[in-house]
């Protein structure tokens, strides 16, 4: 079920920090996006002014809903927006009163997704660490029961990149959702849950260490 507007967040880390998803981000993120559009094959990612625009008001429009939390990602060295991600498709489910769940969970369930990076942030530790942030955040202070990340059938990388950090797949949504290449998406759609979150921590944590 949605939830009410989700209060602003910000997470910062050693590398970067993420922090509310603003209109005032929207040049910043076009120069971001612009740098390589060739690594967005796979993912829709705002290109040019309108397209942006657009992107920051959808999202904005989402987290008014209480079923997103945007974000811009910087790089903290230079205080650069490098990028974009956010929490998505967040519940609260209606546990009854007297259940063993009744008041347990800020939220229940989520998704992180619209995860993207400007060409010089490939490759470093700044997706490592927005997911570290994120799903600390989420299993940690919401005590969410799962976390949810999808990624389209035919990137392989990405589906590389989640099941390294501990995603487990749940299976092929067929049809799912639209794709870059604006075709119905197959969906491999991965899961981490509550249980499983300390491994997937300390698989994260020496994943930057190495970086």
């Amino acid at each position: 079920m949605p939830v009410d507007p989700i209060a602003p967040l910000t997470l910062e880390g050693h590398h970067i920090r993420i922090e509310p998803l603003d209109p005032h981000h929207a040049d910043a993120l076009v120069a971001a996006s612009a740098a390589d559009p060739s690594l967005y094959q796979w993912s829709i990612v705002p290109l040019g002014p309108s397209a942006v625009d657009a992107y920051i008001r959808t999202a904005l429009a989402w987290r008014d809903a209480g079923t997103a939390l945007p974000f811009v990602t910087l790089r903290k060295s230079d205080n650069t927006v490098i990028g974009s991600t956010r929490f998505w498709l967040i519940e609260k489910w209606d546990w009854p009163a007297g259940s063993l769940h009744f008041g347990k969970h800020v939220y229940d369930t989520c998704e992180i997704g619209y995860t993207w990076l400007t060409a010089s942030a490939i490759r470093t530790a700044a997706n490592t660490e927005a997911k570290l942030l994120m799903l600390t955040h989420a299993f940690e202070t919401w005590n969410v029961n799962s976390v949810s990340l999808c990624t389209d059938q035919r990137n392989e990388r990405s589906a590389a990149a989640i099941q390294r950090i501990g995603g487990k797949l749940d299976g092929i949504l067929r049809a799912h959702r639209m794709a870059a290449d604006f075709t119905p998406r197959n969906t491999l759609r991965f899961s981490i849950l509550a249980s499983e979150w300390p491994d997937a921590k300390q698989t994260l944590q020496q994943r930057l260490l190495r970086i």
